[in-house]
């Protein structure tokens, strides 16, 4: 046996530690570095200029600020802070709502489409592929809503739904215990069938919320209750059958808002994107996140090869 061999195989095992902690250390300091370029860039700043503020709807619309960097989904809390800075800078003189959304919480929905009513400057709605239900109940609430011609929109109604165990449990013998004070108070629970006089309860409260975007829809578009109330099926439409419906006024994308809008200022656009600023925390969030489960895949496909090969 070659003894120079065996001295120099401990000399190697003793140096994977130190080019582990070395690589991970470089990967550390590449994703501060690129976090702290994310964070930078992504500030807008009312004094790079811009007459026209496009603001993006893209999403599910919910009441949440988000957590992190990636998250998916309109929340109304940003949006509407987003559609305040805007109306607050002198320099702007109309804002767009780029909407790509199936909707979402009714009431997150409706506090960006009050945010747009107050603002005082011009608003349009531009719907790119989806603004259905409360993407449209947005869309509604501003002054020209522009949308392709083969985006799909309305969809006006209100939907809930909840999953059923109660036969599920009772088939494997399990029981569900009601413990409960006040007579309505587990109304919905998946561990029992609901009632008939519950369903009513729970149908009432949907037929209020369609009725209130029924009201928010011909108020907002100027249309007769009775026309609106006869879309307000659910049903959806492309842009070009919404047009024809009074739902869209102009069918387009991008170039077409910024035209209604210099025809209507008298003024010659100049965009500028306005969207949510992550704090650094919330960058450092989303980066760990992401990598991290580009990290853990690639050490397990590390593994599996091992095991392949040994």
């Amino acid at each position: 046996m070659d003894t120079t061999m065996d001295d120099q195989m401990p000399q190697q095992k003793r140096k994977w530690p130190y080019i582990a902690f070395v690589l991970l250390f470089l990967w550390l300091f590449a994703l501060m570095l690129s976090s702290f370029i994310s964070l930078f860039a992504g500030i807008e700043s009312d004094s790079l200029g811009g007459n026209v503020a496009i603001i993006p709807v893209k999403g599910v619309i919910t009441g949440d600020p988000g957590s992190g960097l990636f998250d998916e989904g309109a929340s109304s809390e940003e949006i509407v802070k987003l559609i305040e800075k805007a109306d607050r800078n002198p320099g702007i003189r109309a804002i767009i709502v780029e909407i790509n959304s199936p909707g979402g919480s009714p009431v997150a929905s409706d506090e960006i489409a009050q945010a747009l009513k107050k603002t005082n400057k011009t608003t349009v709605a531009w719907i790119r592929e989806i603004g259905t239900s409360g993407g449209y109940w947005v869309a509604s609430a501003t002054d020209h809503v522009v949308a392709n011609r083969m985006s799909v929109t309305g969809s006006i109604g209100v939907i809930a739904s909840y999953l059923d165990f109660s036969g599920f449990i009772g088939r494997y013998n399990v029981s569900y215990e009601r413990l409960v004070a006040g007579k309505y108070k587990d109304i919905g629970t998946p561990f029992k069938e609901m009632t008939p006089e519950e369903r009513v309860l729970f149908q009432n409260v949907l037929d209020d919320l369609r009725d209130n975007f029924i009201d928010e829809v011909a108020a907002n578009r100027g249309m007769d209750r009775k026309d609106v109330e006869r879309l307000a099926t659910g049903l959806f439409y492309l842009g070009s059958e919404a047009k024809g419906l009074g739902l869209v006024d102009e069918l387009g994308g991008r170039g077409e808002a910024i035209a209604y809008i210099e025809q209507k200022e008298g003024i010659k656009a100049q965009v500028v994107k306005y969207k949510p600023t992550p704090s650094f925390v919330d960058i450092l969030q989303g980066a760990f996140s992401e990598q991290s489960f580009h990290v853990g895949q690639g050490i397990g496909d590390a593994l599996v090869e091992k095991g392949k090969t040994s």
